[in-house]
């Protein structure tokens, strides 16, 4: 089991000398169910780091409450320096808002407004919250989608747009903020298998072309190899293992991580 201390010579040997995200003893509980059990993490800046585990080990959960859309029971957590986490009873909401603004959220689920086009949903949130001119932002919102490989469709609605489509455009639009952390929860697990490589090389790509934080909870372990500098293993609530996908998926110390990776990676035949 991974203490502080070990993340952060896990983080120094990574080359990440300064932390975009810091957990401390970060605490989640559900009456008697404890999801996050006095977690420690670090992520460096720049870093990709992918979390897998089995269900129920907390994965959701941790990205909830780094993205402020649910509360710790305890534990801090900062981003970028500043304080997200602490005593969130005391939290004021535009102290929130504040840290907020350096996330980016990717869904398992789009959440596209379907009386939107891939263009206007990916506009409006630079709009409504920077203010930005409708002229500005649409402008924005073309070259985002051009980068996702989405330029032909900005005029499109969602229900015209493929399953793999419209989560291109929800990562377009998580990206119209200009974030420097940007948080994917379980992106293509609501895809066709079809459909899956498509949004997969465009997060590959979006990391290879850009400085930006990013932390992936995924269950394509294949995935998690290609797009991280580190993975990290979790199971009840607690970080078991941690290191680079080389050294996590060659050659995992913890018997846990061995049998965990043994079960989904275990040929069919």
């Amino acid at each position: 089991m991974l203490g502080s201390t070990d993340l952060s010579t896990l983080s120094a040997e990574a080359g990440t000398t300064h932390s975009e995200i810091e957990c401390r003893a970060l605490t989640k509980r559900f009456g008697d169910l404890v999801v996050l059990d006095a977690l420690d993490l670090d992520v460096g800046r720049g870093e990709k780091l992918a979390v897998i585990g089995p269900s129920g080990s907390g994965k959701t959960t941790l990205l909830r409450l780094l993205m402020a859309l649910d509360k710790p029971t305890s534990g801090r957590v900062t981003i970028g320096g500043e304080i997200l986490w602490d005593e969130p009873s005391k939290r004021k909401e535009r102290d929130l808002r504040k840290v907020r603004a350096k996330l980016g959220y990717v869904f398992q689920h789009f959440n596209l407004f379907p009386h939107m086009t891939a263009l206007r949903n990916v506009a409006i949130a630079p709009m409504k919250v920077r203010k930005m001119g409708r002229q500005e932002a649409e402008a924005k919102a073309r070259e985002l989608l051009a980068s996702v490989g989405l330029g032909d469709k900005a005029d499109s609605y969602p229900a015209q747009l493929s399953g793999g489509q419209q989560q291109r455009v929800a990562i377009a639009r998580a990206l119209a903020l200009d974030p420097e952390v940007m948080l994917f929860d379980e992106v293509t697990s609501a895809l066709d298998p079809e459909l899956v490589g498509e949004v997969q090389r465009t997060i590959v790509e979006l990391g290879d072309r850009s400085n930006m934080t990013m932390v992936l909870v995924t269950h394509e372990m294949r995935f998690a190899a290609r797009v991280a500098n580190r993975v990290a293993f979790m199971e009840h609530g607690r970080v078991v293992e941690m290191g680079s996908p080389e050294q996590l998926f060659g050659d995992p110390q913890e018997p846990r991580t061995r049998a965990f990776l043994k079960a989904v990676l275990e040929p069919l035949y």
